[in-house]
């Protein structure tokens, strides 16, 4: 058997071991240390986390907690019907507020939605204090109006989406709207936002360049927004200005809406201009031709007329004698003799001839005479064109003895004279005292 030598390691006397670890523990147990190392939460504390899981209900958020907190689908937006990966991403970085810190199943149950809420407060209080705009989506049509999300639910009634009310609200949902708070309550809840307030402001100098550029007697083309009882407001492509009943036709108008509907396309004359209120006069019947003025440019004082009546009063008739143009018969026009009523020698719906005695175009009115009629005159032009020049003479004097309309007309002339002349005839008897015609002195 042969001796084997084995080699031996002998380490320097100066040699001094690296060290490892070091115990710096303490008294602690390593369990003890491992719970001091982790975040601690309370409930209603703000904490910040990054996202590590997404499922359908839940969102889980790691927060450096011995386990990730939950935020419920419910917790996660205020848009409910979203799911919650379309709402955050794996990494993003969140924060939420603790509201369990421990539920029957041992998880830590946060709020991404009320973490949110309790900061968009803050910032929208700062923007309602510096008089600002909030930006947000509309995420939902509610009686009444719009939810916008502001990181709070703000709601913007329908009255005040734009400058006139909308009807329709469903085109605005995905929409990014700005507007202005105006109020803002946050113990019940309420935040009411204005997306008219925010037009009218960013519209003001645009507003105020287009007044000062529009000057009375200016014609414009717009088109009717609404209708309302006492008018019609006209879009003219930068404000609307206001068609006054009175303003819409030179006939009368028993409501707006028998002359324009929403829509219609019209040309308006500028009236007034209020800069300090910012309001525009318009008018549409001063851009058609006035009956008024055409009549008195194209009849004069003297002339024959050919009307119907059209209504009895006390002190005498209307007579129509033109489109829309009513002259006045007064009751010592209307005969020779006394006439106590008008229905004593006309009656309503009757035709006959009158005679202009005054024009008043200011005042738009006419004075008429049956009377002077009956004396023969000039016939006005329309009348000798329309019956032809063999009933009048060279200087317009009316000759004939017939009207040649066509043969009603004719009989309905001829029906209405004889009234007249009957009329005459037994005021005539009447005066002299006698029985008939006949003695009656020549």
């Amino acid at each position: 058997m042969s001796d084997t030598n084995t080699e031996t390691n002998i380490l320097p006397e100066d040699y001094t071991p690296r060290e490892i670890a070091v115990n710096d523990l303490g008294s602690q147990t390593l369990d003890d240390a491992f719970e001091a190392s982790m975040v601690q939460v309370e409930d209603g504390q703000l904490v910040a986390g990054s996202v590590v899981k997404i499922d359908r209900e839940e969102v889980l958020l790691d927060i450096g907690f011995k386990s990730e907190g939950v935020i419920p689908r419910k917790e996660l937006s205020i848009r409910n019907d979203v799911p919650p990966s379309e709402l955050v991403s794996l990494g993003d970085q969140l924060e939420a507020l603790v509201i369990q810190k421990e539920d029957k199943e041992g998880r830590l149950i946060l709020s991404k939605k009320r973490a949110q809420y309790e900061k968009a407060w803050g910032d929208v209080q700062k923007v309602k204090e510096a008089d600002g705009m909030v930006k947000g989506l509309v995420i939902e049509v509610v009686k009444g109006g719009l939810i916008v999300d502001i990181g709070l639910r703000g709601f913007l009634p329908a009255s005040l989406v734009e400058l006139r009310r909308v009807r329709d609200l469903q085109p605005y949902i995905g929409m990014e709207l700005e507007a202005k708070i105006i109020e803002l309550d946050k113990n019940r809840n309420n935040v009411v936002l204005s997306r008219r307030a925010f037009l009218e402001e960013t519209q003001k100098e645009q507003r105020e360049e287009f007044l000062d550029l529009l000057k009375p007697g200016e014609r414009r083309k717009g088109v009717i927004s609404s209708v309302v009882n006492f008018g019609a407001f006209v879009d003219l492509g930068g404000m609307d200005g206001l068609i006054h009943v009175s303003e819409l036709s030179w006939q009368h108008v028993d409501h707006p809406s028998a002359v324009v509907t929403i829509g219609d396309e019209v040309d308006v004359e500028v009236l007034e201009v209020d800069l300090d209120r910012e309001r525009i006069s318009l008018s549409l019947k001063a851009t058609q031709k006035d009956p008024w003025k055409e009549f008195a440019d194209s009849h004069r004082v003297g002339e024959l007329v050919y009307g119907r009546v059209t209504k009895l009063v006390p002190f005498g008739s209307f007579v129509q004698v033109g489109d829309n143009i009513e002259g006045l018969v007064h009751i010592s026009e209307m005969s020779e003799h006394h006439v106590e009523l008008p229905e004593q020698v006309v009656t309503p719906g009757e035709e006959l001839w009158v005679k202009i005695i005054e024009i008043d175009l200011e005042r738009r009115r006419i004075s008429l005479s049956v009377k002077q009629a009956a004396e023969g005159g000039v016939v006005a032009e329309e009348y000798q064109e329309h019956f032809g020049e063999q009933n009048y003479d060279t200087e317009g004097n009316y000759i004939g003895t017939a009207i040649e309309l066509d043969p009603e007309a004719a009989a309905e002339l001829d029906e209405a004279w004889s009234a007249y002349e009957q009329s005459e005839q037994a005021r005539l008897i009447g005066d002299a005292g006698v029985e008939d015609a006949e003695e009656l002195p020549e």
